[in-house]
């Protein structure tokens, strides 16, 4: 595995760093020295130009072309798997989507990193989806993996591919099954996380949608803990290949809009909605592993990252 000594040197390239988390992930990795190129859809001339006066190296594409993402893997020892075309609330919808553009992309690129020698491949995994419904919690890597989602089904599968070019080429690989995101940079226009959404429509005094009563249960964790395990999983040497990465608390739909509510200072109006076919009773992550493994454990409470949140939020708006 990757020696600290050698880590410091790694070029790092990113796949969807231009996202939520990967911004956040690529101003961490530059401030601590790594070369970082990231690669993205094509945007537009003007938002290109002004990210290229950056020190971080934007490379565009299609990733399940892959000549594009050959071209982006060449060069770099460390890749940082942050893509996703689809969400668990639509996965469903078009399965053969989700295969085409992801778990293909993906192979596309294993392929790619084996040619060109990388080191090691971090991917973003879902620690919400995978495991489907919990048969104890908090839920441990161990726990069965039936997800009752084509997003969680997808990222189950590219655990199991890592695996195998593991046993087949020796590409090192760490996959991260994380929690329930969220925080400053994450978007309420594209539903990337229910926290986002619900803030930004509190903070407007919009009805917030509610699917079933408000008693689902999930594992919020807040960004800057999240960078930092991804940061620790550059120099990781350990023998581990899959680790949760999540508060192991949790918090009901119900806490979570009163502990909005106790911020914006309002009541927020709820639309209860039937509960999807796709969501869990709870999932609430042990992340034991990650704190003996990587010497990381979440360290931003709930209500501490609702208030750095509203005050993006609000600043954003302005």
């Amino acid at each position: 595995m990757l020696a600290k000594r050698d880590a410091a040197l790694a070029k790092c390239l990113v796949l969807g760093g231009g996202g939520f988390m990967g911004m956040h992930l690529c101003k961490a990795l530059t401030a601590r020295g790594y070369p970082v190129r990231v690669f993205e859809r094509p945007v537009s001339e003007s938002l290109s130009a002004e990210r290229a006066r950056g020190s971080i190296e934007w490379v565009y594409g299609d990733f399940v072309n892959q000549n594009d993402v050959a071209a982006a893997v060449a060069g770099c020892e460390i890749v940082f798997h942050l893509i996703s075309t689809t969400l668990p609330k639509n996965s469903n919808d078009n399965p053969i989507y989700d295969v085409e553009t992801n778990l293909v992309g993906t192979l596309g690129m294993l392929e790619a990193a084996r040619a060109s020698g990388a080191r090691r491949i971090i991917f973003v995994s879902s620690g919400g989806t995978v495991y489907g419904v919990p048969k104890h919690v908090p839920i441990s890597e161990t726990h069965p993996t039936d997800p009752i989602c084509s997003y969680g089904i997808i990222k189950l599968a590219i655990e199991k591919y890592l695996e195998l070019y593991h046993r087949l080429h020796d590409l090192n690989h760490l996959v991260l099954r994380i929690a329930n995101a969220y925080g400053e940079g994450q978007r309420p226009d594209t539903a990337q996380g229910a926290v986002a959404v619900f803030l930004h429509r509190a903070l407007n005094g919009q009805p917030i949608e509610i699917w079933g009563d408000g008693s689902v249960v999930r594992d919020y964790l807040y960004i800057s803990d999240i960078v930092d395990a991804f940061v620790r999983a550059v120099e990781y040497s350990g023998d581990f290949r899959i680790i949760n990465i999540g508060s192991s608390r949790g918090h009901s739909v119900n806490d979570l809009l009163k502990a909005m509510e106790d911020l914006v200072g309002r009541r927020i109006e709820r639309i209860h909605l039937p509960l999807r076919p796709f969501d869990v009773p709870i999932n609430v992550l042990d992340s034991t592993l990650a704190r003996q493994e990587l010497g990381w454990e979440a360290r931003v409470p709930l209500r501490e990252g609702l208030a750095r949140t509203v005050r993006w939020l609000k600043q954003s708006s302005r």
